[in-house]
């Protein structure tokens, strides 16, 4: 009978210990999982697909389980209308459950195509390749397998108190959603994030179906507004309008009922429509959460899906991490012999891969919100700006799904045929590069007495013909008090000088066509320390020398407390700038850069967290570029007008009350009014207690940002490791050059040999001549063996007569 449990199990039936109306639970903490066997009574909170399909999971890979499901709405009681699910995702439901998987092989529709409509223009880009359905047709295949597996389904039924039902059952999933009563009641150990974001969005439907998936933009009176819409049967579509918070205020949804918002939606885009009416279910104008846990478990009650994380709709994840949270949740229960085990493997295993998700969609959601930032990029640009929003997809999947629309939006961008966007001229005052690729500034902490020497030579004169458009030199300090370590090189002695200029003659001789640019610094507050691999940032055992900085303050605990700049010694350490730019000039380099960023001495005056001056070099920001602009300005009066300069900045100091993407645009726009011919956009660095949001690219939306709100060139850099990705940021006018600086440590060769991979062999990356024999990849095996053309299937010998 369903329901019931043998007692000979040590387990009482959940109704049993269900409370009574207004009764409070008896504990407030779940129980420890049990040290041995696998949980036999599961209780599921939430009949959304991803609860559902681990129940089904777990009751088909033992019948044995007693599985209850709660959820508050009906049967047919959805929100929503079309769900969209990976080929990825597909497989692993088809490994688990191929009755599942046939259901809804049978109910999919599928589209190859993402239409781009802008400005009455539209762009389509081809073989993405797309599978969806309706979420009410989801939910039904899946109560359907639930009921014919024995799950015990409770709809319109409140799930009782989780501490209840942590007493009750071995195991509590919590899948009940962005809003989950299940996180909030244990929030002091799940330790949720929850982030609001700047728009608003309505799930809408439309009685047709779109022939592919379809982003259009309006741009009305109010502000920009935008339309994603995709098909998930032969009649119908989902449709979201998305608009900024200011836009969806000032256009007057905020006084608008249900319908009187269908209604003037469906007029805003009546065009994507075909003048037909859109229709709702119950839907309301909301905001995105996105949902972040620390913890995943405590005890024996374990978030899945939206209760543990969310992913914004706009790359279409949210099902498709339900669903695969359930496949790895259930494998683990399976493979290990203690809940306890398996729920720590389980968040082992989906932890990295819905963090990586949720970066792309926080990329997506972000591009979404600044799309006004973008509308007046060429057509083609703006359309594969917004296909490679979530740096996902990138210029080299494109190509291989869509080659025509990518050659076309290279031809826009100025791409000689077969030349990859990276392989670009760009033009910085008298300087111009003949690719986009940057050697990053990487200190070598191995100079002494801060001369550059056989070292310096081989590391910079081996990068310069790797073939990289521009060479720059690690952070070269201008005094000796402005060194960060005894191994930093200067620019402060004639003999420093002459060192350099063994250098670059070096690399105008040898690598025609790379230039090599130096950056000037000033350590500031963290000088005086170890060579990094020694102890990075920590203080000298010895021979320590006075530091000075903004404001008195030091690095971390354990630092060097600086003493604070007095005017006489700002004007000193101007004229250090001074006598090192004009040093540099005498050495031969082609740029020069000023290095404002990492928290070394003039980002030190920029960041309000380090700068707590009350005179006129503190204060406002106008008052703590002041000094910064005094020292350009006074670098810029020595340095050959037709040589190029720019500045390093942090655009954000990723910690609570430092400079903000806001200042940075700020900062950008007041060197470029002085005369910075780009701006090198870095993060961070600037506070021992800064929290980095890392990921793939993760500092290229501030350039991107400054790029296209100042008008200045920038150049990105943080985490760009493939040419792929180089290609793609450029293409996409995100960034003018890009800088690399440890995939040219593992491979000084690293611009040849992208290059090669990509078959390009013009003027952007010219071979040296003794290395032209090493343009192509040498063969690592024989690879032409004979490939089997039959596979017999192996049967049973014939039985002897």
């Amino acid at each position: 009978m369903a329901g019931e449990v043998s007692m000979r199990d040590g387990h009482r039936p959940a109704d049993a210990r269900m409370p009574a109306e207004g009764a409070r639970p008896a504990t407030g903490n779940p129980q420890p999982p049990g040290s041995t066997g696998r949980p036999r009574r599961i209780a599921v909170i939430g009949g959304g697909p991803g609860g559902l399909y681990a129940a089904a999971l777990l009751k088909r890979l033992d019948p044995g389980r007693h599985i209850t499901v709660w959820e508050r709405n009906a049967p047919d009681d959805t929100f929503g209308f079309g769900v969209v699910l990976s080929d990825e995702t597909l497989g692993g439901i088809e490994h688990a459950d191929p009755v599942v998987h046939a259901a809804l092989q049978r109910e999919f529709v599928r589209w190859d195509d993402i239409d781009i409509v802008h400005r009455h223009t539209r762009h389509t880009s081809g073989g993405h390749g797309f599978a969806a359905l309706g979420r009410r047709r989801l939910l039904e295949i899946l109560h359907e397998r639930c009921r014919s597996l024995g799950v015990d389904l409770r709809f319109r039924s409140e799930a009782p108190y989780p501490a209840w039902l942590a007493e009750a059952y071995d195991l509590v999933i919590a899948a009940d959603g962005v809003h989950s009563t299940t996180r909030e009641t244990y929030a002091h150990m799940f330790r949720p994030h929850v982030a609001d974001h700047r728009c608003r969005y309505i799930w809408l439907a439309a009685d047709f179906a779109f022939d592919a998936f379809r982003f259009e933009i309006a741009e009305t009176e109010h502000g920009v507004m935008q339309l994603h819409g995709y098909p998930f049967a032969a009649d119908a579509s989902t449709v979201i309008v998305e608009m900024r918070e200011e836009v969806w205020r000032a256009a007057g949804f905020d006084g608008l009922g249900e319908q009187e918002s269908v209604e003037r939606c469906a007029k805003i885009f009546a065009a994507a429509l075909g003048g037909r009416p859109l229709r709702s279910h119950r839907s309301a104008w909301t905001t995105f959460r996105t949902v972040v846990n620390e913890h995943w478990s405590h005890g024996n009650v374990v978030l899945l899906g939206d209760a543990a994380h969310t992913a914004h709709f706009s790359i279409g994840s949210g099902t498709k991490l339900a669903v695969e949270d359930a496949l790895a949740l259930a494998a683990c229960l399976t493979e290990h012999p203690t809940t306890a085990g398996a729920l720590a493997a389980y968040e082992a295993e989906r932890r990295p891969v819905v963090a990586s998700t949720q970066r792309a969609a926080r990329a997506s959601l972000e591009w979404f919100e600044d799309l006004g930032r973008y509308l007046d990029q060429p057509p083609r640009q703006f359309a594969f700006n917004l296909l490679t929003r979530s740096r996902r997809v990138t210029h080299d999947n494109l190509r291989l799904r869509d080659a025509r629309f990518t050659e076309a939006v290279e031809r826009e961008f100025g791409c000689p045929p077969g030349t990859p966007p990276m392989f670009t001229r760009f033009r910085l005052r008298g300087l111009t590069l003949r690719n986009r690729v940057v050697v990053s500034p990487m200190d070598m902490y191995s100079a002494t007495d801060g001369v550059p020497g056989d070292f310096h030579l081989v590391h910079l004169g081996a990068r310069a013909l790797g073939g990289a458009g521009l060479l720059m030199t690690e952070m070269v300090c201008v005094s000796a008090e402005g060194r960060i370590t005894p191994g930093c090189t200067g620019l402060y002695t004639g003999r420093q000088a002459e060192g350099w200029r063994r250098i670059t003659d070096f690399v105008h001789a040898q690598a025609p066509g790379t230039a090599i640019g130096v950056q000037l610094g000033h350590s500031g507050r963290k000088g005086s320390t170890r060579l990094m691999w020694e102890g990075m940032d920590e203080p000298l055992p010895e021979g320590n020398w006075p530091l000075v900085a903004a404001s008195p303050l030091p690095y971390k605990p354990g630092s060097q407390t600086p003493g604070r700049l007095s005017r006489a010694r700002l004007t000193d350490i101007r004229e250090q700038f001074t006598a090192a730019a004009w040093r540099a000039a005498r050495a031969g380099f082609d740029l020069l850069e000023l290095h404002c960023a990492h928290g070394y001495l003039l980002s030190g005056f920029l960041s309000p967290l380090t700068n707590r001056r009350t005179d006129g070099y503190g204060g406002p920001l106008a008052n703590r570029l002041r000094f910064p602009l005094e020292v350009f300005d006074a670098v810029r009066g020595v340095w050959p007008e037709e040589r190029p300069m720019t500045v390093r900045i942090s655009a954000t100091d990723w910690a609570d009350g430092g400079t903000t993407a806001e200042d940075a645009v700020k900062i950008a726009r007041a060197f470029a009014a002085h005369g910075a011919d780009a701006i090198d956009v870095s993060t961070g660095q600037v506070v021992a207690e800064e929290r980095p949001e890392f990921g793939r690219s993760y500092q290229t939306p501030f350039a991107d940002r400054i790029r296209h709100e100042t008008g200045v060139p920038v150049i990105a850099v943080g985490a760009i490791s493939s040419w792929d990705d180089v290609n793609s940021l450029i293409l996409a006018g995100r960034t003018d050059l890009c800088a690399l600086a440890r995939p040219h440590l593992y491979d000084p060769n690293w611009t040849l040999h992208a290059a090669a991979e990509q078959g390009y062999e013009g003027p952007g990356a010219g071979w040296p001549a003794p290395y032209r024999a090493g343009s192509r990849r040498p063969r690592t095996g024989r690879t032409d063996a004979p490939k089997p053309r039959l596979t017999l299937e192996s049967r049973p010998a014939p039985c002897p007569r």
